[in-house]
């Protein structure tokens, strides 16, 4: 697999995941566990396949659907939602206790 900055040559990785059109089982915004194609170019999250779109790194496009998202790895600071944007987030089950770990390195650093 090809090292980038969003798989960092991990095959698995929670991330945050923002739909710029029509909501993600509830919710616009949700973080959870995404995996990557062989080339990094394709994130697969959920039931959704999502390709690198053009313009800023982060926007990828269902191939399916035709909707744009937004997709980054998790910020330590806390909030991933774009500063422009009032969006409510919801941590995936199954990525719930990897997330906890991520902020908790964050807040032990």
């Amino acid at each position: 697999m090809k090292k980038t900055q969003l798989n960092r040559g991990l095959k698995k990785r929670v991330m945050y995941v923002e739909s710029k059109g029509m909501p993600i089982e509830g919710a616009y915004a949700r973080i959870g566990w995404v995996s990557f194609s062989q080339s990094g170019q394709t994130v697969y999250y959920h039931d959704k396949v999502l390709r690198k779109g053009r313009g800023t790194s982060g926007n990828f496009i269902d191939e399916l659907t035709g909707e744009e998202y937004w997709i980054s790895g998790i910020k330590k600071r806390g909030s991933n939602v774009h500063y422009a944007e009032s969006v409510k987030v919801v941590v995936d089950g199954d990525a719930a206790k990897e997330y906890r770990k991520i902020k908790e390195s964050a807040n032990s650093a």
